[in-house]
């Protein structure tokens, strides 16, 4: 069993910064790419930005700049550091990965999701 658990958002004024964390726990034999996502009240999830495993990463336009994502192989946790914060990157944001168990191929999971609220 696989488990990915979210920490880190909050209330935060425009402007200012947050840092979410993700860390993956369970019989776990490799993490491949991890991301993260997030949905906005009445809109789609969407993807934010990814990172493979030896640390090729994306971003969607909207982030790029402000936001960076990085991980930590040997403790299976990825990161989110978001600067620059605005009203519109309000959301819950999920974590995701593929991962490969001992007993399991490489599937795909999410975290339960973290609220970010951008307000003053």
């Amino acid at each position: 069993q696989v488990q990915l658990v979210e920490s880190g958002g909050g209330l935060v004024q425009p402007g200012g910064s947050l840092r979410l964390s993700c860390a993956a726990s369970g019989s776990i034999f490799r993490i491949y790419a991890m991301g993260w996502y997030r949905q906005a009240p009445g809109k789609q999830r969407e993807l934010v930005t990814s990172i493979t495993r030896i640390g090729t990463t994306t971003y969607a336009d909207s982030v790029r700049g402000r936001f960076t994502i990085s991980r930590d192989n040997a403790n299976n946790t990825v990161y989110l550091q978001m600067s620059s914060l605005n009203p519109e990157d309000t959301a819950v944001y999920y974590c995701n990965a593929d991962i490969r168990t001992i007993s399991r191929p490489t599937s795909n999971y999410w975290g339960q999701g973290t609220q970010v609220t951008v307000s003053s």
